[in-house]
């Protein structure tokens, strides 16, 4: 788990794989009550950066298809 790195600048797939460590090292239930809000705290900024990431992709993806079917796509960022 690399808890020194900016969850902002995380890709998808680094996010989900420390959020998955986090939630099986919290399932084990062995930290101390601290440490367990302090990790709990960061799987949610994990989640929802994962979130924001999948609406963003969701979107982009929505404005393909809505191209493909003779719609102007969009530059969305």
């Amino acid at each position: 788990m690399d808890e020194g790195k900016e969850i902002g600048t995380m890709k998808f797939e680094e996010a989900m794989k420390e959020l998955e460590t986090i939630v099986q090292t919290l399932e084990k239930g062995d930290l101390k009550l601290e440490t367990s809000l302090t990790m709990y705290e960061r799987a949610v900024a994990l989640r929802d950066h994962c979130q924001k990431i999948l609406d963003t992709s969701e979107r982009k993806v929505q404005r393909i298809v809505d191209g493909e079917q003779g719609q102007s796509i969009e530059d969305f960022e």
